[in-house]
């Protein structure tokens, strides 16, 4: 197949990588990144991939499919186009809006192929296939990567066991002007912990200046640069304190103890407080009651159990089949208002 892994946003690169690996495992597929130059200014792979930031390149390389993190992709592109999700944020509304511009949603797991499958049927012009999430592939193959660096750091710093604070960018959602105390309490209450704080690329300055500042000279806190990938962060941790996050269901697959601040979830599996004062009782359930874990079995069974390193090739196989079925799209069905927003954001192409 002829394939376009499509970025708008920097995150994106993180969730389509996997799918490179898999191409370049199988062979046969020729691969075109697409890379949105407003919003990615450096593009992480650029030495070792072959990619465009020009969409007249894209539509001229004339793709069978195109896979999506994102919420739109142009709807005059040639290809079967593939929603494959950023993330498992089923609270976030966005995250159910149909928006028209995807042939197909590949999704991952029961959960969100039951809610997706009664929306195609609601829109009667997109499919359904349940395989399992891109990111999922990456944590398998590198699941122990980093337990040599966990160690290097507990014993440098004296700790045994690390803490990640991941909290959301959005501002009316973040606990980043409400978690700095709290988390200083809870060091000095739980002394053999090593705090990493790893913020969203799009947190506002004020506050990641702040705690950069605040983790400063310390031996029990370190501040992680944004342009960092926060997975690894995660497998290195035992424990994650967010607020209404996607990173929040990423790090549950794993199964290991969350703790929230005031999240919006409205089915919450793990441990949440609407008092920040109240993060350190939080803290000791969910590390130890029973409830808790069973909770964190419930998001592995339901929201990705495809935990066995082939949720890319599902896709491409999955890709190969609505192809067999269709053919190769020329191009996607729209409203004006939706065609208007395709050339807003990456302008026209000449056919």
């Amino acid at each position: 197949m002829r394939i376009v892994l499509f970025c708008e946003n920097r995150y994106a690169v993180d969730i389509l990588q996997p799918m490179q690996t898999e191409c370049d495992r199988q062979g046969g597929h020729e691969v075109l990144w697409y890379v949105h130059a407003p919003k990615i200014k450096n593009f992480p792979l650029a030495d070792i991939v072959k990619w465009t930031d020009s969409i007249q390149k894209v539509y001229d390389f004339k793709p069978d499919a195109i896979f999506v993190p994102g919420n739109i992709v142009p709807y005059y592109l040639p290809g079967v186009k593939i929603q494959v999700f950023h993330g498992y944020a089923a609270e976030k509304k966005d995250h159910w809006v149909i928006r028209r511009y995807f042939d197909t949603y590949f999704t991952q797991g029961p959960y969100f192929t039951s809610h997706f499958e009664a929306l195609a049927k609601q829109y009667k012009d997109f499919e359904v296939r349940e395989t399992g999430w891109t990111k999922q592939d990456w944590i398998k193959e590198h699941l122990h990567d980093f337990d040599a660096e966990k160690q290097q750091l507990l014993q440098k710093y004296g700790k045994k066991r690390i803490v990640i604070y991941a909290p959301t960018f959005s501002p009316k959602l973040t606990s980043l002007p409400f978690m700095k105390q709290p988390l200083e309490d809870l060091l000095q209450k739980e002394p053999d912990l090593l705090l990493i704080m790893k913020f969203h690329p799009l947190s506002a300055i004020q506050w990641t200046d702040e705690y950069r500042a605040w983790a400063k000279d310390r031996t029990d806190a370190l501040y992680i640069e944004a342009s960092e990938n926060v997975t690894k962060y995660q497998l290195m941790s035992d424990v994650m304190i967010s607020d209404t996050s996607s990173a929040v269901y990423e790090f549950l697959l794993l199964n290991r103890p969350v703790i929230t601040l005031r999240t919006i979830a409205k089915d919450i599996y793990w441990e949440n407080v609407t008092d920040e004062n109240q993060l350190q009782s939080a803290f000791d359930r969910a590390l130890n009651d029973a409830e808790s874990i069973k909770k964190r079995q419930w998001i592995v069974e339901n929201y990705d159990p495809h935990l066995d390193g082939k949720c890319c090739a599902r896709m491409l196989e999955q890709a190969a089949d609505y192809i067999s079925r269709h053919g190769v799209p020329e191009k996607r069905k729209l409203n004006l208002w939706r065609k208007y927003k395709s050339i807003k954001t990456f302008g026209k192409v000449v056919r």
